[in-house]
């Protein structure tokens, strides 16, 4: 029998305190808070835009922490702002532009560990 076990510990992170690092990013920065095998954490800066795109393996939950935009999910367009929580299911097409004078701030779940999967959509 193998037994394995992992060093996971549990974190509080103030998400109001971050900041992009360096601030003069061209578009998107994304800064992550947290891994395991089962997740991927991050909160993620959005200037201008996401272009269109889906994820194999993965879900994505977003929590809008400041700004506007307008989001595609699948066939539908809807402005997402501060407070708003979204659920891209697997393989959904999604992309995102901010409205807003001041960057798209969102923390992005991703479920199971995201892999890179991310497949851009040519339109």
């Amino acid at each position: 029998m193998l037994i394995s076990c992992s060093n996971i510990h549990g974190q509080k992170v103030d998400v109001k305190k971050l900041t992009p690092s360096p601030e003069n990013y061209d578009n998107i920065h994304i800064q992550k808070i947290a891994e395991d095998t089962f997740q991927s954490s991050y909160v993620i800066w959005v200037k201008e835009q996401v272009k269109s795109h889906y994820h194999d393996h993965h879900s994505e939950y977003i929590h809008v922490l400041d700004g506007r935009a307008i989001m595609r999910l699948d066939s539908s367009n809807f402005t997402i702002q501060k407070g708003d929580v979204i659920f891209i299911p697997q393989k959904s097409i999604h992309a995102v532009k901010t409205l807003s004078k001041k960057p798209l701030k969102v923390i992005s779940i991703q479920t199971p560990l995201f892999d890179g999967d991310r497949v851009w959509i040519e339109e």
